[in-house]
């Protein structure tokens, strides 16, 4: 019974709608499915673009920060060091000093110490006094050395202090370096002064040594023409050194 109502059922349905079923109609496109469509493209235009400023940025900067090393400094502090050395170089000469800038320092010091051969009884105080004056001018030039160098001193704390503030104000690799390559400079002229001071110092020492060497020749060479002395005759009386 219940499957026969089913096939009247579609007897029925085919006799009113006919044999063909009807036509299915094409969906209409809805509108916000475009603007969709749309908002999706101008958020991956959006996202490029602000990749790309990004890019351009990170080239801007890395940009300034190639010419910011590229910057020179301004004022550059170097110190008067040929002139300190020539005035150190002056000062120890004067007088009889021997100084290490003379330019005739060999031929003096052999004029004034002619050592065991130079011997000369009757001249002894003079030579006595040539001696004693050299190492007294020579240990005065190292004094005045040692004062030069000490007024020198505040002219280096303000070199000192200029690099100190390069140091601390440079913007850039480029003055960095330069105010490391002033920084090794001032070490090189402090070393060059300081060899200067030895020197001053040492040439003190060497007159003094020699006018004490010369000295104690002098009374050797004394001493052996007393002994040597082949005798003197007077009235009929013969003198020989070393004899009562």
């Amino acid at each position: 019974m219940r499957k026969s109502l089913i096939v009247v059922a579609s007897l029925f349905l085919v006799a009113e709608f006919g044999s063909a079923p009807p036509p299915v109609r094409a969906a209409m496109p809805l509108p916000f499915a475009t603007e969709f469509t749309q908002l999706l493209n101008y958020g991956q235009l959006l996202s490029a673009n602000l990749t790309a400023a990004s890019q351009l940025a990170n080239q801007i900067r890395q940009l300034e920060n190639s010419i910011r090393n590229l910057v020179q400094l301004p004022n550059q502090v170097f110190g008067p060091i040929q002139a300190d050395i020539n005035s150190l170089g002056s000062v120890v000469q004067g007088g009889l000093s021997l100084a290490y800038s003379m330019a005739n320092l060999d031929s003096q010091f052999t004029s004034r110490f002619k050592g065991f051969a130079g011997f000369t009884p009757g001249n002894y105080y003079n030579n006595y006094q040539t001696w004693s004056q050299t190492s007294l001018d020579t240990t005065l030039g190292t004094l005045r050395a040692a004062g030069l160098q000490g007024q020198q001193l505040q002219n280096e704390q303000a070199v000192l202090s200029s690099l100190r503030g390069m140091a601390q104000t440079s913007d850039g690799a480029m003055e960095a370096l330069q105010v490391v390559g002033e920084i090794s400079e001032q070490e090189v002229q402090q070393l060059m002064k300081l060899r200067e001071l030895m020197l001053a110092d040492l040439q003190s020492k060497q007159a003094f040594q020699a006018a004490v060497i010369q000295q104690q020749a002098n009374g050797e060479a004394a001493a052996q023409q007393f002994f040597q002395f082949g005798g003197a005759s007077g009235d009929g009386l013969t003198f020989l050194p070393g004899w009562r």
